[in-house]
C-alpha cells in the first residue's frame, strides 16, 4: 500500500517562515507493507522535493515493481495556489521503483528518522484493540539511491494516474490540460537506459517528455480527472468541466463514445477496473454537483451517481440515484467473489475477551474500589441483567456486552442515557465495552440501538445511580430474581 504527501512540510518539522517553503519543506512517499497475517506497518518512506503528491497506482504485468504518483505544485507555491500552483505547463508523475527500494533497504541505505506513530490492531478472538507506539521510520533519499525515482513530465496539474491492465500505459489526467497524456512504460525504460534526462531535481532525473509519451488523446473533453478500463482494451475517462465520461481505445487513443453525466463527474468505477482482469460489464459515474437534481433540503445537497452498461459499443444509462455526501472514489467487485469469504458472525466458543459472558448464567456485576465491571449479554429481545443498582456518582462503569446471537445480521447496540461517548454496536458472538462515568444521581435507562426484532423497543433496562459514598447495595437482576 502507498500514500503520498498531499502537503509538503518542513523537514524535520520546525518553526520556520512559511516563505522559506522552497528551502525547508519536503514531500514524502510512504510504502506500507501488509504481512502474511494481514497486519500493516510502514516499510519505508522516500524523501522528495516539496511538491504536492496526489494519487497513485502501482504497475502490473510488465510494470510490476513500480508505483506511479501524480504531483502538482512543482512551482513550490505556498499561497493562492489556485493561481500560483498552475503556472507550469507540465508537472510530473513520479515513477518509483519499489523493488529497487527493497534492494537499497537490504544494503542498509535506509536512514532511521524520528517519526512517532501508533499501530492499531484488532484481535478477532479477544475482540480488543491494541495501540503500539513506533518511534522511527526508515527513509530513503534519491541522492543516495540512484534509479529509485524518476519524474515523467505530464500536463497540467495531473490528478489521477491510472495504469492499463497490460501495465504498458500510464494515463496522466491533467486537470488543466486540453489533452489526455498516455505514457508508455516501455518508452520510460528506454529513456532511463539512454539517460534521456531534461534535468535532475534533488537527485531525481526528469525524463524527456517526448521520449516517454506513448500517445495523446486529443481534445477529448474538459477537465480530465480519472480513468478506468474494461476487458476489451478500452479506457473510460471522466471530465469534470464538460460533465461526461469519454470512452477511448488504449493504444490508438481514438475516442469511441461519450456519455453525459449530471453533473461534474469526478471518480468512476468499473468492477476490477484497476486490476489486470477487469470484469468490464458496468460502470458507475460518481458525480460531484447536483444543482437542480433533487429537492433542495440543504444545507448539504444530495449528490448523484449513475450506473451504465458498458458491455456494448455504446454506454447505456441504466440507473440514476442519489448519494449522501460527495461520492469520492469507489471499488467494485462481483458479489460471488465476496459472499463465500464474508464473516457472518464470531463463533461464541472462540470468544477470548477477558470480560466475556458466554451465557446469561455468567452475567454479573463486580466492584473494585470506584471501578465497576458489568458482565452483560444481549439476545433477542432483552439484556441480562436489565436492572442494576448500587452504582455511585463518579464510578467508572465498564459495561462489557456480549452478543449471544449466532445468526447472520443480528447485531445489538447499547446506549446509556447520560453517557458521554458513542453507543456500542456489537456483532453476533462479539464482546465490546462501553465506559460510563455517571455525573449525577438518578435512574438512567439503557437500550438497544440497532433493530433486532419486533420487540426491539422492549429491549431496554435501568441503572440506578446513588450519591457518591452511599451504601446502596450492589445488585442486578433479570425478571424478578436479584443477585447481590
Amino acid at each position: 500500500m502507498v500514500a503520498g504527501t498531499r502537503f509538503s512540510v518542513p523537514f524535520p518539522q520546525k518553526d520556520v517562515a512559511i516563505k522559506s517553503y522552497a528551502e525547508n519543506f519536503k514531500g514524502m512517499l510512504s510504502f506500507i507493507k501488509v504481512g502474511d497475517d494481514g497486519h500493516m506497518s510502514i516499510a519505508f518512506q522516500i524523501l522528495l522535493p516539496a511538491f504536492d503528491y496526489d494519487l497513485a497506482h502501482s504497475g502490473k504485468g510488465k510494470s510490476h515493481g513500480w508505483t506511479f504518483f501524480t504531483t502538482y505544485n512543482t512551482e513550490q507555491s505556498h499561497t493562492l495556489m489556485e493561481v500560483n500552483a498552475s503556472q507550469n505547463d507540465k508537472d510530473f508523475i513520479a515513477a518509483v521503483n519499489w523493488k529497487k527500494a527493497e534492494e537499497y533497504l537490504a544494503q542498509g541505505k535506509g536512514k532511521e528518522f524520528p517519526a512517532p506513530h501508533f499501530v492499531n490492531r484488532y484481535d478477532d478472538r479477544t475482540h480488543m484493540g491494541t495501540s503500539t507506539e513506533v518511534k522511527t521510520v526508515k527513509v530513503l533519499t534519491p541522492e543516495d539511491c540512484p534509479g529509485l525515482v524518476y519524474f515523467l513530465p505530464t500536463p497540467k496539474s495531473p490528478h489521477g494516474v491510472d495504469v492499463d491492465p497490460t501495465g504498458e500505459y500510464i494515463v496522466g489526467n491533467g486537470k488543466l490540460s486540453a489533452d489526455l497524456t498516455v505514457h508508455s512504460f516501455t518508452n520510460m525504460l528506454s529513456a532511463i537506459e539512454a539517460k534521456a534526462f531534461e534535468t535532475t531535481i534533488e537527485g531525481v532525473p526528469v525524463l524527456q517528455y517526448d521520449k516517454v509519451v506513448g500517445g495523446v488523446v486529443t481534445k477529448p473533453g474538459l477537465g480530465p480527472l480519472h480513468t478506468e478500463f474494461d476487458n476489451q482494451g478500452n479506457a473510460y475517462t471522466t471530465f469534470f468541466i464538460s460533465s461526461e465520461v469519454v470512452k477511448w481505445k488504449v493504444g490508438t487513443q481514438e475516442v469511441l463514445d461519450r456519455a453525459p453525466t449530471y453533473y461534474s463527474v469526478g471518480h468512476l468505477m468499473i468492477p476490477g477496473g484497476d486490476s489486470r482482469k477487469p470484469q468490464g460489464k458496468y460502470m458507475v459515474a460518481l458525480n460531484k454537483i447536483t444543482k437542480d437534481r433533487y429537492l433542495p433540503t440543504g444545507p448539504e445537497m444530495n449528490h448523484s451517481a449513475q450506473l451504465y452498461d458498458i458491455s456494448g459499443d455504446k454506454m447505456k444509462l441504466l440507473l440514476d440515484f442519489p448519494t449522501i455526501g460527495e461520492p469520492h472514489y469507489g471499488q467494485g467487485i462481483s458479489a460471488d467473489r465476496i459472499v463465500p469469504k464474508s464473516k457472518k458472525f464470531f463463533p461464541i466458543e472462540e470468544n477470548e475477551h477477558p470480560y466475556r459472558a458466554l451465557g446469561e448464567k455468567q452475567t454479573k456485576v463486580e466492584r473494585s474500589g470506584n471501578t465497576v465491571h458489568v458482565y452483560m449479554t444481549s439476545i433477542r429481545s432483552h439484556f441480562s441483567p436489565d436492572n442494576i443498582e448500587g452504582i455511585r456518582v463518579g464510578d467508572e462503569v465498564l459495561v462489557h456486552l456480549t452478543n449471544l446471537e449466532q445468526d447472520f445480521d443480528v447485531p445489538h447496540g447499547l446506549a446509556i442515557q447520560g453517557a458521554r461517548n458513542a453507543e456500542l454496536l456489537v456483532m453476533p458472538g462479539q464482546t465490546e465495552t462501553l465506559r460510563w462515568v455517571p455525573q449525577r444521581e438518578g435512574v438512567f435507562p439503557f437500550y438497544c440501538t440497532d433493530f433486532c426484532s419486533a420487540l426491539h423497543q422492549e429491549m431496554q433496562g435501568y441503572i440506578r445511580v446513588s450519591p457518591a459514598g452511599s451504601n446502596t447495595p450492589l445488585k442486578w437482576s433479570l425478571g424478578e430474581e436479584e443477585a447481590l
